[in-house]
């Protein structure tokens, strides 16, 4: 296991361990790791879970270091160090980890302005409606939304930090912190010649277009054989349980990874869960109504279920999750019957 030691919290490393160690280059046809020091370390399967990266805001003062970017722990703890009531924090992107910053810091006492590009917040993942009720949320606790909107440069002002948008307007902040997304780690595989295409492309089993490497976690761009179609995901649960399942097939096992989707966050008192993954909203089916405390909204294609959400109603995920794996057709109208249970429809 080589480590470039980025977080690592071990003490005393255990024997097959190179904390500290960079991976520089793989030799496929030797089947060798080049490490920095010059080292070598021959495999006959070699597994790569080199992660991913934040996405940086390439705009004049992106690099500022009143510029927070939130990927790891420790990312979180700078941050949250310079979090105070009363402080003025600008979050550019709406996704969800702008919108968990935005509701952490709320709750700290600090005034939040969210700047989002689309024209709507979590726009690649929920529909319209069910986005509206995220803004509002934020809203109704104090934080600014501002959609439809682009950020042009990150300025000193005085002590703060002045936002420059599109239109002329300006935001005032004492910090920013940016979540547009990651970029996943992929030099090392495609300096290697392995297939890579926002992400490196592996099968269901976990394999590159190398036999001998695998890849799993935020780093791939892997075949979901429930959903019938390649995808990269940035979950911690897929993370860990790609890499349980790809660790299984390295050891001799014939499993595919083959799991449903799932996110979910947690802001102000709002608990929102998604599964599956899905481009476009456009056959949904509500299991109540966006002005309920809590409600569950699928979305069918010819009649199967594919994708759904939960708003402060967790207790529909997991049969949910059983829907869209089971990929058969349901009624939509038993699906919408909130009279019906979910459970009978697994059957």
């Amino acid at each position: 296991v080589v480590c470039d030691g980025r977080g690592a919290r071990v003490a005393e490393a255990p024997r097959g361990f190179y904390l500290g160690a960079t991976a520089v280059e793989i030799d496929r046809t030797a089947q060798r790791v080049r490490l920095a020091d010059g080292s070598q370390i021959a495999y006959d399967a070699l597994l790569l879970t080199t992660g991913a990266r934040s996405r940086r805001f390439t705009i004049p003062g992106g690099d500022d270091p009143r510029v927070f970017y939130r990927r790891d722990v420790e990312d979180s703890l700078r941050l949250r160090e310079r979090l105070t009531a009363g402080m003025k924090l600008a979050v550019i992107g709406a996704g969800f980890i702008g919108l968990e910053v935005a509701a952490t810091a709320v709750t700290q006492g600090a005034e939040v302005t969210v700047l989002e590009l689309a024209p709507q917040v979590l726009g690649r993942v929920l529909p319209a409606a069910v986005a509206e009720v995220v803004a509002a949320r934020h809203r109704r606790n104090g934080a600014q939304i501002i959609t439809g909107v682009a950020v042009e440069a990150i300025e000193p002002a005085g002590d703060g930090l002045r936002l420059r948008l599109g239109g002329g307007e300006t935001i005032a902040a004492d910090i920013v912190a940016i979540g547009v997304g990651a970029q996943p780690n992929t030099e090392l595989a495609a300096a290697a010649g392995l297939t890579v295409d926002n992400g490196i492309v592996v099968d269901e089993f976990g394999r590159s277009s190398d036999p001998a490497i695998f890849a799993a976690g935020d780093v791939t761009r892997h075949f979901n054989p429930l959903l019938g179609r390649a995808l990269r995901l940035e979950a911690w649960q897929n993370a860990q349980n790609q890499g349980i399942a790809i660790a299984k097939v390295m050891a001799g096992a014939a499993e595919p990874f083959a799991e449903v989707p799932w996110f979910w966050t947690d802001q102000y008192d709002m608990n929102l869960q998604m599964a599956g993954a899905v481009a476009a909203w456009d056959e949904p089916v509500w299991r109540g109504t966006a002005s309920d405390p809590g409600f569950t909204v699928f979305q069918l294609a010819a009649g199967v279920p594919v994708a759904a959400i939960t708003v402060n109603n967790a207790r529909d995920m997991r049969f949910a999750r059983l829907l869209i794996a089971r990929a058969k057709p349901v009624d939509p109208a038993a699906l919408a019957d909130r009279a019906v249970k979910l459970q009978d429809l697994t059957r």
